[in-house]
């Protein structure tokens, strides 16, 4: 393998699996292994008394002691509330994530060389504090991260880059523990990405944990006690139930001996009764479908192709719902576990070939010379301001969206606004992400004081600019037009600029643009 291509990789942050791929000397991915030989590295953490262990010996550790294993990390990132505390240490969603791409980025070096840049996906769905988070884990790792990417992009530039992917394609993306519907079109080695929805709460943890469930139930209805009595047993049953998962997609059944406090008793799950048990989250997955068709104003007949993505994409039930739902099977012609990562190295390919292409090695340069993608905005995003409301005749606070939901990437967008009474000293300027005109349906995001010249009268012109780009980051500007006072914001992800309290009167807003 030419060393050189290997300074540059892709990784696939995974709820329940991560993976790494570099592009070898003709711009194909690959994926390394990690130091046990397994393509796959488990998303788990284990302290241990003397050192920390990551992957399957991390999972393989907790039976010993569960309280000091963490895994499904991924669905915490960014959540400032998050901690885990272990040896008087106190961990953070990112510091724990840091430490998986660690364990990536350092079994990948011993067999290639020196991985110095990355791109990291992301779910297509993962808010402005999730993404900033997220590479905010991998500079802690000792990554430059050069690029995010969504998870189902990565996946599509992958099946794009290794068989016929043409036309209007949606990419069903149902790993660990997320799910991703996106809508692109695809002509030749063109790809436009349309529109993209999904949940951070939803994949194959969720399923199987409804296996869990019915493992205990089965236990208590024979016995009359508890299955679990411990902490251990809990972690025991935890794998037994994500088994019995996998073994339903060979089998009709499956069957097993439980071993609980009032004995052995014999427990069969069938195919149907798993299906049953998990039809609420399959039927959240067509319902977000849905909504993804009708932003993009399209019918199911009108799409292609669906390229399956993630691991619990191969349950049986999953084909045969996109199946009934677009009147054709779905494509299953790579491997849905390492797709994501895969297409990631090629975006991190793309990525470098834009910024420095003299850094390119010629082999890689032609492997990716054809193929271009233009990605868009997963959410609206927009400010707070004080309208007149047309039916009342008084203002009301509104959400004004700037950036609308599947404008392509890079975008900016500028508006002005202006201030609401005599004298106004200051506003507070609202960074808001949703579609609701109604402040209590969106999110706030941060705010932010903005401190204006004294004593002018009402009506003075602010002109706020949003500005997005490729790695779905948010830049806002915020400048005072008369003085030429500017206020220039990232987003932080520390909670250090919490939301506060749109006041009733409208005070200290501003005045919607006309």
């Amino acid at each position: 393998m030419d060393r050189m291509a290997t300074n540059i990789a892709g990784i696939d942050l995974g709820t329940a699996f991560s993976a790494l791929a570099v592009l070898n000397a003709i711009g194909r991915p690959q994926i390394v292994p990690n130091a046990d030989g397994e393509r796959l590295t488990p998303s788990a953490i284990y302290f241990d008394q003397d050192l920390i262990r990551v992957g399957t010996e991390a999972l393989n550790c907790r039976y010993v002691n569960p309280d000091r294993c963490v895994r499904w990390v991924k669905r915490h990132i960014g959540d400032t509330t998050f901690r885990k505390q272990i040896d008087g240490m106190i961990w953070t969603a990112e510091a724990l994530s840091a430490l998986i791409l660690k364990k990536l980025k350092q079994d990948a070096e011993a067999q290639v060389g020196p991985i110095r840049q990355a791109v990291i996906t992301v779910p297509a769905h993962f808010d402005e504090i999730r993404r900033r988070a997220t590479m905010d884990a991998g500079a802690a790792a000792g990554l430059e991260v050069i690029g995010i990417v969504n998870e189902p992009v990565a996946a599509a530039l992958f099946y794009m880059a290794s068989c016929p992917v043409t036309g209007k394609v949606l990419v069903y993306d149902l790993g660990g523990g997320t799910f991703d519907v996106t809508i692109l079109q695809v002509d030749g080695h063109d790809m436009q990405i349309i529109c993209s929805n999904g949940d951070q709460q939803l994949g194959g943890v969720d399923f199987d944990l409804q296996v869990f469930r019915l493992m205990e139930q089965a236990y208590q209805q024979a016995t009359g006690t508890a299955l679990i009595a411990s902490q251990e047993d809990r972690a025991r049953y935890e794998d037994e139930a994500e088994d019995i998962k996998k073994t339903l997609s060979r089998r009709q059944t499956v069957k097993k001996i439980l071993y609980g406090p009032g004995g052995p008793v014999r427990f069969e799950l069938s195919r149907e009764e798993f299906e049953h048990a998990i039809a609420k989250f399959v039927a959240k997955t067509e319902m977000l479908i849905e909504v993804a068709l009708d932003e993009a104003g399209l019918r199911p007949d009108d799409i292609g192709q669906v390229l399956l993505v993630g691991g619990s994409s191969r349950i049986p039930v999953i084909t045969q719902t996109l199946q009934k739902l677009f009147g054709f099977t779905p494509a299953c012609a790579v491997n849905v576990d390492e797709a994501v990562a895969l297409g990631a190295a090629v975006h991190a390919g793309l990525t470098v070939l834009k910024q420095s292409p003299d850094l390119v090695p010629a082999g890689i340069a032609a492997g990716l010379r054809d193929i271009r993608y233009t990605d868009v905005c997963n959410h609206s995003y927009g400010t707070l301001c004080a309208p007149v409301d047309k039916k009342t005749g008084k203002r009301t606070i509104a959400n004004h969206i700037i950036i609308r939901k599947n404008t392509p990437l890079p975008c900016e967008q500028t508006r002005t606004f202006y201030t609401l009474y005599d004298g106004q000293s200051h506003i507070e300027v609202t960074i808001t992400q949703g579609e609701d005109t109604d402040p209590r349906y969106v999110n706030k995001i941060a705010t932010y004081r903005f401190e204006l010249p004294p004593g002018r009268p009402a009506g003075m012109p602010v002109r706020v600019t949003y500005s997005y780009d490729l790695n779905q980051r948010m830049h806002c500007r915020f400048e005072d037009v008369q003085s030429g006072k500017v206020l220039e914001v990232d987003l932080p992800t520390d909670g250090s600029c919490m939301p506060q309290q749109a006041k009733p009167n409208g005070q200290d807003r501003l005045i919607q643009s006309v």
